[in-house]
C-alpha cells in the first residue's frame, strides 16, 4: 500500500509541480527511508501516522549524525507528503501540521578567488579534443552560473554564440535565457570547431557537451573534471560545480551588479535565495576597508 501512495504521490510532483528530477530522486530517497522506519515500528496503515513517529523518526536520523540541512529537507518532504495524502482524503488528520521545521545553521557558502578561477580555467590542454571541451564548459559555467545539471543538459541549439546567449532549462522546467561572456563564446566556438565533431560518434546527438564515447556528459562526469583540474590548479580545498555558481554571483555583487540581476541570471525562484551572497559581499567591502582606509584601525 505505501509503495502506491508513494507513485501517486512522485505522480503529482511531476505533473501539477513540474519538479526537477534531481529533486524527485531526493522524495523517493527519503520516503523510503520514512516507510523503512515505520516498518521498524509495526506500523504498516499510513493514516495510523501520529506527530509522535514524525518526531521520533527525526530524532532517529540526528542520532545518525544526519545534519540540519539533512533533517529539514527530510521534514520538508514529509510535510509535502502528508498535505498530498490530506488532500486527497487518504487521511483525515495531518500529523506533520504544527510541527516545526528545523533550525539550519547560517552556512555561508565557499567561494573562489577570482586569481582560483582563473587558474582553474587555464588547466585544460587545447592541443587536445577533451582539452577543448574541458575548456568550453569551465568558461560557460563561470560566465553563466548555470547548475551543472543544467550545463549538461544543453543541446546545441539552445547556445547563440551570434548574439551571446543561451537558452536553459532550470528547476521546475523553468526556462531562462541567459548571456554569455567573450571568453566563454570563444572557448565554445573553439570546441565546436574542432573538437565536438570528431567526439560524436552518433551524427543525431543532441547533446552540446559530449564524453569520449561521444555521449552526452553526464553530470558525475562533469564532476570528475572539474575535481582533476580543481587539483592541477593547486586548489586544495573541496569545490563542487555548485562552487563555480556561488563564485559568480559573489563576483557579480562585489563588482556592483543588483541582486535581481544575480537572481535572474541564476533562475532563483526567491530572491531570498540570492541574498545569502550579500553576506559574503559584505564581508569583502569590510576586509577592503580595513586595509585601504587611513583610520579604520
Amino acid at each position: 500500500m505505501l509503495h502506491v501512495l508513494l507513485e501517486n504521490f512522485l505522480y503529482f510532483l511531476v505533473v501539477e509541480k513540474g519538479l526537477a528530477e534531481n529533486t524527485l530522486s531526493n522524495y523517493q530517497f527519503d520516503l523510503k527511508s520514512f516507510f523503512a522506519f515505520l516498518a521498524s515500528k509495526s506500523v504498516s496503515e499510513i493514516g495510523t501516522v501520529t506527530r509522535h513517529h514524525i518526531i521520533a523518526y527525526l530524532v532517529s536520523l540526528r542520532g545518525q549524525g544526519k545534519s540540519p540541512a539533512t533533517l529539514a529537507r527530510h521534514m520538508a518532504c514529509l510535510k509535502s507528503f502528508f498535505h498530498f495524502l490530506l488532500r486527497e482524503k487518504i487521511i483525515d488528520q495531518d500529523p506533520t501540521a504544527n510541527l516545526e521545521t528545523p533550525k539550519l545553521a547560517k552556512i555561508f557558502p565557499r567561494v573562489l578567488s577570482v586569481n582560483e578561477v582563473t587558474l582553474l580555467l587555464n588547466q585544460p590542454a587545447l592541443g587536445t579534443l577533451l582539452g577543448l571541451r574541458d575548456k568550453a564548459m569551465l568558461e560557460l559555467i563561470y560566465a553563466t552560473g548555470l547548475r551543472v545539471s543544467e550545463l549538461t543538459g544543453l543541446n546545441v541549439n539552445h547556445v547563440n554564440l551570434d548574439m551571446g546567449f543561451l537558452r536553459c532549462v532550470g528547476k521546475g522546467s523553468k526556462e531562462r535565457i541567459v548571456p554569455v561572456g567573450s571568453f566563454a563564446v570563444k572557448a565554445l566556438m573553439e570546441y565546436l570547431n574542432r573538437s565536438r565533431a570528431k567526439l560524436v560518434k552518433k551524427t543525431k546527438e543532441e547533446a552540446l557537451f559530449v564524453n569520449q564515447h561521444g555521449r552526452r556528459l553526464t553530470r558525475q562526469g562533469f564532476w570528475k573534471i572539474l575535481k582533476y583540474y580543481a587539483g592541477q590548479a593547486g586548489i586544495t580545498v573541496e569545490i563542487t560545480p555548485h562552487t563555480l555558481r556561488h563564485s559568480i554571483a559573489t563576483h557579480m555583487l562585489e563588482n556592483g551588479a543588483d541582486l535581481r540581476t544575480v537572481q535572474e541570471m541564476l533562475g532563483h525562484a526567491d530572491i531570498t535565495t540570492t541574498q545569502i551572497y550579500t553576506h559574503l559581499t559584505r564581508t569583502h567591502l569590510r576586509e577592503v576597508y580595513d586595509h585601504c582606509h587611513p583610520r579604520a584601525k
